[in-house]
């Protein structure tokens, strides 16, 4: 910087910094003949006096996929970063046309759209500006820029980054972003809709929807199984009509196809613009998303515009997802020299329509409340995100959509036609029958005409079909839903109507091998059947050989995908599963030592568990010494059911017992050996201070405690023990030995 001062468009910027740095500057105001046209504008030009320093590769200024190019009207993030240990305090991000001053208002291209309020903020002094809310430590800061109109030319988007007393600026470098404008494809298609249109005369076009969202170019999280684009919905339309934009809100419409994939009420939207419509779009739905062209036909439909009607716009859900969609919002197809586009190709990423909150392909239900604006998905949204990409590239497009011209009916302005075969497009093209089908009777397309039923020269029909999807008004009637017509069977007809329609061929495959030979193939498809009914027999695919790097060293371990994994090997509890793949190399390239089948353990819910019991004890002694009494033997419980496994069984059983019959010659004695008991027990008695027990013929030791209940309920058994401690010389036998008890415990239920 010059002793004479700071440049002047310098010191704009400066001025332009945020609020934090706003207290690190002494600020003197400049001279009025000095200030300029500045003046009055994001505050006025001051001289800033404080360190200043160019050059520096600690911060970055970065668009979301690194574009050298904009298209006008399109949403991008912006993100300014330091990095890792460095971090930045306030910052400034501005949007200046190239070789601007930053005085006026049209010297800013673009706007920008806070993304978090408590990081951003809009500058108090200069609207245009982007800064901090708070002054502090930060790493990283995002906002959404939306490119300028056509015709804006090239842009820079600058930051300036305040750390400490240190202000980092650059005209050049990782701190500034220059963008020009994109060129169209194809001249005579506008980016931007225009206000009115000056073509003359009608035009009528195809559109052609490609869907590109597959497992190969979109792995991460891919649903294999509901994955399919719902029907294309989308009319041609005046300026007074939005279906669908970014920044707006959808309608119920829209959240219908967003969310269900339903088209239904957003036709009747349509429909219900009266004048505003000139043409309502409809395509079938496409399970799955994708297939070989030669295999299904890309999905397309014809539409027409005018002076007054010239803008197309359509939508289809990407599905499985929470409120995902691509599509194209009103489409300009006057040109600015009062013609018609001939074509116009879009390559098309999905955009999120507001009103789920879902992060990833199948995440529950989650409304959004309130509903958020449309805005297209970014690569940094969530790390959840099928999408997400830690670096921020831009993401891969899911789909492209091709409208070609290929008619123009009337008195034309511009009379010059694109080429020859635009030419006889325009004289080829019959204006079809009026369609009378009333608009409150929704039917599906048409499906391909049958074969005609006569294979020879004699005169035969052929028919197609529609169905009727929803009848509006009952009081209307609505007209057949089958259509038949007379033919001829193949070459037959005055005309050759066997010739078959073919689109161009789309670009080669990437070759199939990454080193060395290998093949790649295009596709073209069937863009118009024969009238007769015949089967196009030209090839709708091409292969041929391709060589990368020819001397470089072959792989001899080609592999297929691994499989899915097999059921587990059993059907409860632990077991194993496996998968396999194949070697497609020959085995002429060498041995290959990759595995070629997998084994992981799987758990299953456990098995169920039986009940375990322990054997039956002996029967114990009958309780009555004479006549009629019961004996009973008692098991244990080893292992509880589990897991649904069988109850346990009884652990107590009692049966019967008879040992001899009493009888009345005996009953003295018997009274007489009861009395001598009852005396022994007193005795015993008194005798429980020597820890002993009397019995006939023998001194016994006390009872022993009770031991513990076998079972907590359900009914155990407990058990106590006598034992002999002194058996005297005339004790026999049979009355002196060791005693025990058994009684039941815990009976209540369990």
């Amino acid at each position: 910087m010059s002793a004479a001062g700071p440049h002047p468009r310098v010191l704009l910027l400066l001025c332009l910094f945020s609020s934090a740095a706003c207290n690190m500057f002494a600020f003197t105001e400049e001279p009025s003949e000095r200030v300029g046209k500045a003046d009055g504008y994001c505050s006025r030009i001051l001289r800033a006096q404080s360190n200043r320093k160019d050059g520096n590769s600690e911060f970055r200024l970065r668009v979301e996929g690194d574009p050298e190019s904009y298209h006008p009207g399109s949403t991008y993030r912006v993100t300014l970063s330091a990095t890792s240990p460095s971090y930045f305090r306030g910052f400034t991000v501005i949007a200046l046309r190239e070789g601007a001053e930053g005085d006026k208002d049209e010297d800013y291209a673009g706007n920008f759209q806070i993304i978090d309020e408590e990081e951003t903020q809009f500058m108090t002094n200069c609207p245009p500006a982007v800064t901090e809310s708070t002054p502090r430590r930060r790493t990283t800061i995002q906002v959404f820029w939306t490119a300028p109109p056509s015709g804006s030319g090239c842009v820079l988007l600058k930051a300036s980054i305040v750390q400490k007393r240190i202000i980092y600026f650059q005209d050049e470098g990782a701190l500034t972003k220059r963008m020009c404008e994109k060129e169209s494809l194809y001249g005579d298609a506008t980016d931007k809709p225009l206000l009115d249109c000056c073509a003359c005369g009608t035009a009528k076009y195809r559109v052609t929807f490609y869907g590109n969202w597959s497992e190969k170019t979109h792995p991460k999280d891919y649903p294999r199984r509901a994955n399919h684009w719902s029907a294309i919905i989308g009319s041609s339309h005046s300026k007074n009509y939005v279906l669908w934009e970014y920044g707006g809100f959808s309608s119920e419409g829209v959240k219908q196809v967003a969310e269900l994939g339903s088209p239904v009420k957003m036709e009747e939207e349509i429909r219900q613009k009266g004048d505003d419509v000139l043409t309502v779009i409809k395509m079938k739905a496409q399970w799955p998303a994708w297939q070989p062209l030669n295999v299904r036909a890309a999905p397309s439909a014809e539409f027409s515009v005018d002076r007054s009607r010239h803008l197309m716009s359509f939508l289809t859900m990407l599905g499985p997802s929470p409120d995902w969609n691509v599509g194209l919002s009103a489409e300009d197809l006057c040109t600015k020299e009062c013609g018609w586009a001939q074509k116009v190709v879009q390559d098309l990423i999905p955009w999120d329509a507001g009103t789920d909150s879902g992060v990833s392909y199948e995440s529950p239900n989650k409304p959004t409340s309130p509903q958020d604006k449309i805005r297209p998905l970014t690569s940094l949204d969530h790390p959840q995100s099928p999408f997400y990409d830690p670096e921020g590239g831009a993401i891969t497009p899911v789909a492209r959509v091709m409208v070609e011209r290929i008619a123009r009916k009337g008195e034309q302005c511009n009379i010059v036609p694109d080429n020859v075969d635009d030419i006889v497009a325009d004289i080829a093209q019959e204006e079809k029958e009026e369609d009378d089908t009333p608009e409150t009777c929704i039917y599906s397309n048409w499906s391909p005409w049958s074969v005609c039923s006569s294979a020879t020269c004699e005169k035969g029909k052929r028919m197609r079909q529609r169905m009727l999807k929803a009848q509006l008004d009952l009081s209307v009637p609505c007209p057949h839903t089958q259509d038949f017509e007379p033919c001829m069977g193949p070459g037959c007809s005055d005309e050759d109507a066997s010739t078959c329609m073919m689109s161009e061929w789309i670009n080669w495959s990437p070759c199939s091998m990454s080193c060395g030979a290998g093949t790649r193939s295009r596709e073209r498809y069937v863009k118009q059947f024969p009238d007769d009914g015949s089967v196009c027999t030209l090839p709708t695919e091409e292969t041929e050989n391709c060589v990368i790097n020819e001397e470089c060293y072959t792989i001899p371990c080609m592999l297929t995908p691994w499989s899915d994994w097999s059921d587990c090997s059993v059907t409860c509890g632990k077991g194993l599963r496996t998968r396999q793949r194949m070697l497609k190399s020959p085995v002429e390239l060498g041995e290959c030592t990759e595995e070629l089948e997998q084994v992981e353990k799987c758990m299953l819910p456990e098995c169920p568990i039986d009940c375990v019991m322990s054997e039956w004890t002996e029967w114990s002694e009958c309780n009555k010494s004479c006549g009629k009494g019961h004996t009973i033997r008692t098991r244990m419980v080893m292992l509880e059911p589990q897991f649904g496994g069988d109850p346990c069984p009884e652990t107590i059983q009692r049966k019967k017992c008879k040992i001899r019959k009493c009888n009345r010659g005996q009953g003295n004695s018997d009274e007489k050996k009861r009395r001598k008991e009852q005396r022994e027990k007193r005795r015993s008695k008194q005798g429980r201070t020597e820890g002993t027990s009397e019995h006939p013929g023998c001194r016994m030791r006390p009872w022993s405690s009770w031991t513990e209940c076998t079972k907590p309920c359900g009914g155990g058994i407990q058990e106590r023990l006598m034992t002999v401690k002194q058996r005297f010389k005339t004790a026999q036998l049979s009355s002196c030995k060791d005693r025990k008890e058994i009684r039941a415990c815990n009976v209540h239920p369990c």
